[in-house]
């Protein structure tokens, strides 16, 4: 990799852009992975570099431990993406992923570093919005991989179908789910980045919940909403594409 970047576990699937005038980071949903990314450099508009980020406990970095603290995994985030968070640069997070962003963005403004330009946020209910479902990582396997399945639509048919595959997989997805679950959000000022929301119109999120990330940023916010479940920045990413080029300039 370019960029002294070949011994960065945290930058998976990077296509090195030296022409790029923008940098995009983008964090992973519950059981995600770099992967999730892996096509969107071709298809945003060569201006724009793209960083996935890969968490432990999945694909190269498998024989890791998953994290269960966001406070954690963002602390680490930071020390190894703080060389690479040269401005203007800009997050993306799906899900698990629009907490990992917006708590490195403060963390980032707590330690006086240079801000991301653009939040864009994707598929989960602004912080401060209380959720009325109960948690499910704390449920045995069977309930578990069902509540996940009927919530989020969150287990692909081939590995549900694959007992040994499952049986891997299920504790990087318990600790994912452990980190939304349990992160609890501290008062502070809202960020001064523009800040950019997205939604799926037939996922299980809101819009009004979506719309309460207007909150937590005093730049422009902008809410769009697109077809598609819980996973529609990958079922309608011709549309999610152009749209975040057009936030980014």
């Amino acid at each position: 990799m370019a960029n002294g970047l070949d011994d960065n576990l945290w930058i998976g699937c990077y296509r090195p852009n030296l022409t790029a005038s923008i940098r995009l980071f983008c964090f992973p949903h519950a059981g995600g992975a770099a992967s999730s990314y892996r096509l969107w450099g071709e298809n945003l508009p060569s201006s724009v570099e793209v960083f996935p980020i890969q968490y432990p406990g999945r694909q190269n970095r498998f024989r890791e431990p998953p994290f269960t603290s966001i406070d954690d995994l963002v602390a680490e985030l930071h020390v190894a993406l703080e060389p690479l968070l040269v401005p203007p640069f800009a997050f993306f997070g799906h899900s698990l992923g629009t907490l990992v962003a917006f708590e490195l963005a403060r963390r980032l403004r707590k330690t006086k570093r240079p801000a991301p330009k653009l939040l864009i946020l994707s598929g989960r209910a602004a912080p401060h919005v209380v959720s009325g479902e109960s948690p499910v990582h704390v449920l045995p396997d069977d309930a578990f991989i069902r509540e996940v399945t009927n919530r989020y639509n969150g287990v692909p048919r081939v590995v549900l179908e694959d007992a040994e595959l499952l049986k891997l997989l299920l504790p990087t997805l318990r600790a994912d789910i452990a980190m939304a679950e349990t992160y609890e959000r501290r008062e502070e000022p809202p960020l001064d980045c523009r800040m950019s929301v997205y939604g799926g119109l037939g996922d299980s999120v809101s819009r009004e919940d979506l719309a309460a990330w207007e909150m937590h940023t005093s730049g422009a916010f902008s809410l769009r909403m697109l077809p598609g479940d819980h996973f529609f920045f990958e079922s309608e990413r011709d549309r999610l594409l152009p749209a975040i080029a057009a936030d980014l300039f």
